[in-house]
């Protein structure tokens, strides 16, 4: 008897409870059974253009909902799918988009290739037609006696391609990983059941698209019965928008990035609120979690935490923990494996005693086929296991430092390497830094997150020309024409994370007793820079326990100009910041805009209705602030903006 498939568990649900919500979108919410007829009609259309067993179709929607769609309907053609990522480079999605070789590409975004056509039947059920290319109605293939499309009879095998999706690139460029479809049945029934997925949940997709948790937001749920809550497109929601979202669509599980949890635990504090009412569950991941907020998150929110550790290569995730944090601990554990998941802790190939640390090891039936056209990274990565008793068992060795505590959980040391998470990417910095170095006045970077937030990457340079290096001991930061020169060229080749936003210029790169790089010599040096610019301008300066100088906040008496330069001084972690200057050129990105807006709506009145997008049509204080100033003052508190607050008069 053939294995189950993924699409077993999706038609038990389709069987059972036809007419429950299983994808909510901002136009409508889709029964079962609504979605299963629409994702059959996909299917024909793309089994009538080639797809099928062996082979990929490349999705490249503006729109979630429709992604979800296009997922289900690869999957029902025998074919796996694909994700191109809106946000990354044009090079990067030419170059992602040639290696994939789809056999067929839909999508409606600006990003989607020449050749992408949206199949008949949107995702709010009306006709799509064609975006791009030939007429979306083409090979529609068989309907049944009442006109509606059947789905294709081939039927894929479990060792057949599900999905292909792609690492972060942290050695040289990113790695296609291939999951087989048995894999993502095994671990879309593995999560649902240990995070008691149910037909009443709602699970909000808000990772981006072409990450891999985009997998874990969608295919526990469909097997589970749940319903996935989509949004209208892919931009970023800060904290009150999460919020609002989550409370407006009866949001019952979320996930989000360490980071981005910190920002929205940090909004909930200064608001005085608890999450909302049918928010059962947060899941957590993607960088080492500090114990402190952890236990005032359970001390003081009725959602639930789980905090998830995984990898791109072995379906998402491997490891949950749910329980309550003990008083001493000292880490918050990754938790204990998931059914079909073999968790190992090993030294030089053996198992270490329990509470020792070692690598981390991850075998069973989860782990990807391996990397897309790369056998010499499959091979040194996925390895034969000497120590499972099943035959051609394999271990992928995840350079991730752990040890098994008291309880059996999981925890996280470190890195055996050089890579670092930024923004729950991993990356290695060298990568960067080889790039930087192309630059012909450039003659050394380093490269490493701030050591304030771990969100933005900061870049040291040793100039080529000595005339142009500063004094020993200090770090000039990079502003204007030539900051923008150096990264410039990063911008055309990396995603927007692994960029460095803050680049200083220094004579030499400090060594220390080991001979490595002294990084927090450098980090004391930019501190320096920092607090001599704040006495040089005649701003308060105050240090962080991070080791981080930020000028004092203003004051509410203060006029809006100074208090939005203020703030934006702040969270910049740069007093010497003008009121011209760009937000996006001095360091910000979408975290730290997260963090402004919560500061703005303190500060002003007029800012409760502020929304990200409006820091993308005004990213000086000077535009801000005339935005604010026209705008007039709103009721705080968090509620849907409307239209016009959601941008700002221009």
């Amino acid at each position: 008897m053939d294995a189950p498939d993924v699409l077993d568990l999706w038609d038990l649900r389709v069987r059972h409870q036809p007419d429950a919500p299983a994808l909510v979108t901002p136009d409508r919410v889709l029964t079962h059974r609504s979605v299963d007829r629409l994702t059959d009609a996909w299917a024909a259309s793309l089994a009538g253009r080639g797809a099928g067993p062996g082979r990929l179709v490349g999705l490249a929607f503006a729109d979630p909902g429709r992604t979800v769609l296009g997922m289900l309907a690869a999957l029902k053609a025998g074919a796996g799918f694909t994700v191109l990522d809106d946000r990354l480079p044009a090079a990067a999605r030419d170059s992602l988009v040639r290696r994939t070789e789809a056999a067929v590409w839909l999508g409606d975004g600006a990003h989607a290739p020449a050749a992408a056509y949206v199949p008949d039947g949107a995702a709010d059920g009306t006709a799509g037609g064609a975006a791009t290319g030939e007429g979306a109605g083409e090979g529609a293939g068989a309907a049944d006696a009442g006109g509606r499309p059947v789905r294709p009879p081939a039927r894929a095998a479990g060792h057949d391609v599900a999905y292909v999706l792609f690492t972060s690139g942290s050695t040289g460029q990113p790695k296609g990983t291939l999951i087989e479809r048995d894999s993502l049945r095994r671990f879309a029934a593995a999560v649902a059941e240990r995070l008691e997925l149910a037909a009443g949940d709602r699970w909000l997709q808000v990772a981006s698209l072409g990450f891999d948790v985009l997998i874990e937001e969608v295919f526990p749920a469909l097997v589970a019965g749940a319903a996935v809550v989509c949004r209208a497109d892919t931009r970023a929601l800060d904290a009150e928008e999460l919020h609002t979202l989550m409370a407006r669509t009866g949001t019952t599980v979320v996930e989000l990035s360490t980071q981005y949890w910190l920002e929205y635990a940090r909004w909930l504090d200064a608001r005085g609120l608890t999450t909302p009412a049918g928010l059962r569950l947060v899941v957590v991941g993607g960088e080492r979690m500090d114990p402190r907020p952890y236990r005032e998150w359970q001390a003081r929110q009725p959602a639930r935490l789980a905090h998830v550790y995984g990898l791109t290569e072995c379906t998402v995730s491997s490891t949950f923990y749910t329980g309550l944090l003990p008083a001493d601990a000292r880490e918050v554990p990754l938790g204990t494996p998931l059914r079909d998941v073999e968790i190992s802790v090993r030294r030089d190939g053996r198992p270490v005693p329990q509470g020792e640390a070692g690598e981390i090891h991850i075998g069973g039936p989860l782990l990807a086929r391996g990397f897309l056209d790369d056998d010499a990274a499959t091979a040194r990565r996925f390895v034969p296991d000497p120590l499972s008793a099943v035959p051609g068992a394999r271990v992928y060795t995840t350079g991730d430092l752990g040890r098994i505590d008291a309880d059996g959980n999981l925890v996280f040391l470190g890195r055996l390497d050089d890579q670092v998470k930024i923004r729950g990417h991993r990356l290695e910095p060298a990568r960067v830094e080889r790039a930087l170095c192309e630059d012909p006045s450039v003659e050394q970077a380093v490269v490493f997150p701030d050591p304030a937030t771990g969100t933005v990457l900061w870049a040291f340079t040793v100039p080529a020309d000595p005339e142009r290096a500063p004094l020993p001991g200090e770090a000039v930061r990079l502003t204007a024409v030539e900051r923008d020169a150096l990264v410039a060229p990063l911008e055309e080749q990396l995603p927007d994370w692994a960029v460095p936003r803050v680049l200083y210029r220094v004579s030499v790169l400090p060594k220390n007793p080991h001979g490595k790089i002294d990084k927090r010599r450098l980090s004391d040096w930019a501190t320096a820079t920092v607090t001599n610019a704040a006495a040089s301008t005649g701003t308060a300066a105050t240090v962080t326990g991070a080791g981080r100088t930020v000028p004092g906040a203003p004051g509410p008496g203060g006029e809006p100009l100074s208090t939005v330069l203020g703030l934006f001084r702040e969270v910049l972690g740069a007093p010497e910041l003008g009121p011209d200057d760009d937000f996006f050129e001095h360091g910000g990105q979408s975290l730290l805009a997260m963090r402004l807006l919560a500061r703005l709506r303190e500060f002003l009145p007029s800012a409760a209705g502020l929304r990200a997008s409006a820091l993308l049509r005004c990213p000086t204080p000077r535009l801000l602030a005339g935005a604010l100033a026209t705008a007039g003052p709103r009721e705080a508190g968090p509620r849907e903006a409307g239209p016009q607050e959601a941008g700002l008069p221009r």
